[in-house]
């Protein structure tokens, strides 16, 4: 009974956070992610080549020197745009057949905060949560620290979210 108001609870959350509810409940075997794997070392190549995990592009862009960094951020959000246009009209399933639901999302000054320190953090570290890996694979093992940096600030976030004005 405690275990099912846990899932149920946790539901609820991830409902609210609109994420996958159905990935983080179902019991899928490791044999079954070996895809992802193989996705994000596709994704992590790909970063590498375009230049999105190299310091100097991402100082470039903070700098406003380069229109390298913004033209792949354009391309993703204008790529993201079409996709989910095309989710909703032509009411694409997931590949377990559910149908995918949109939820809007209530704007709240937090956002601009956390905005905020997001950037601040891409900025003087270089790396955003997408390529630290890819960047650590390349060798620049001091990113390390940024991907321990940012495991205990979602740690906190998680700790303190009750606390944080939504």
């Amino acid at each position: 009974m405690q275990q099912n108001k846990e899932t149920n609870k946790a539901f609820e959350l991830h409902t609210l956070d609109t994420t996958c509810v159905t990935e983080s409940t179902s019991n899928i075997k490791f044999k079954n992610n070996i895809k992802y794997l193989i996705v994000g070392i596709f994704f992590g190549i790909v970063f590498v080549k375009a230049e999105v995990v190299s310091w100097f592009r991402i100082q470039e862009m903070f700098r406003l020197q380069s229109f390298h960094m913004y033209g792949i951020i354009g391309s993703a959000v204008l790529i993201g745009m079409i996709s989910v246009y095309i989710i909703k009209k032509f009411k694409i399933k997931t590949i377990h057949g559910e149908t995918l639901e949109f939820h809007a999302k209530q704007f709240n000054k937090g956002q601009i905060y956390g905005g905020l320190i997001f950037g601040f953090g891409w900025a003087v570290t270089g790396a955003c949560p997408g390529p630290l890996f890819a960047q650590i694979g390349t060798g620049a093992t001091v990113i390390a620290v940024t991907l321990f940096s940012a495991i205990a600030g979602t740690w906190v976030y998680g700790y303190l979210r009750e606390k944080l004005p939504h």
